[in-house]
């Protein structure tokens, strides 16, 4: 599973850094390491809509206050 978050200027400003932190420790106590691969990337070109993360290619819009939900329903339950 290929999990990219966008780091580019406006998601940064809308908490990108702090959700990359989130996930890296989420896949990390999850021992999923092996199975997901983190990565970011610039604008992914939907800026209006907070933090742009995609998994496998589907487009989720995510939070700081939100990644822990969307870690469960997104990324854990489907590995």
């Amino acid at each position: 599973m290929k999990v990219t978050v966008c780091i580019g200027s406006s998601c940064h400003i809308k908490g990108s850094r702090p959700v990359v932190e989130q996930l890296q420790k989420l896949i990390a106590q999850e021992n999923l390491s092996d199975k997901v691969e983190l990565g970011g990337t610039f604008c992914m070109g939907k800026c209006q809509q907070g933090v742009c993360v995609t998994v496998d290619d589907v487009f989720f819009s995510v939070s700081p206050e939100t990644v822990s939900s969307f870690f469960e329903k997104e990324i854990k339950s489907r590995v």
